[in-house]
């Protein structure tokens, strides 16, 4: 009967063990995915975006793998889609800027 009971506490210390892993970080990976793919979904042309290497820029023309970004120096580089990590924030007005 002892042994019993320490197999059920043992099955109830694991399934709480992953019910914490999973809230504390599966579950926010995964809503990270989601907004994500959202913002991926918004891109357009001329909105002002960041990559994942720190390069901003603003998006000339997409493709459905690739971007193709505009610099400030009026140089174009074309980078994955899937580095783009968001829009650049604020309102930034500078008219020396591309």
């Amino acid at each position: 009967m002892e042994s019993l009971l320490s197999s059920w506490g043992m099955i109830i210390v694991l399934v709480g063990l992953f019910a914490l892993m999973y809230f504390l970080m599966i579950r926010p990976r995964q809503k990270q995915q989601r907004e994500h793919e959202e913002m991926d979904k918004e891109l357009r042309a001329g909105d002002r975006v960041i990559t994942t290497a720190g390069i901003y820029g603003q998006i000339e023309s997409l493709a459905e793998e690739t971007v193709l970004l505009k610099l400030e120096s009026g140089a174009t580089m074309r980078v994955a889609r899937a580095s783009i990590v968001g829009k650049q924030g604020g309102t930034e007005s500078r008219p020396e800027s591309f």
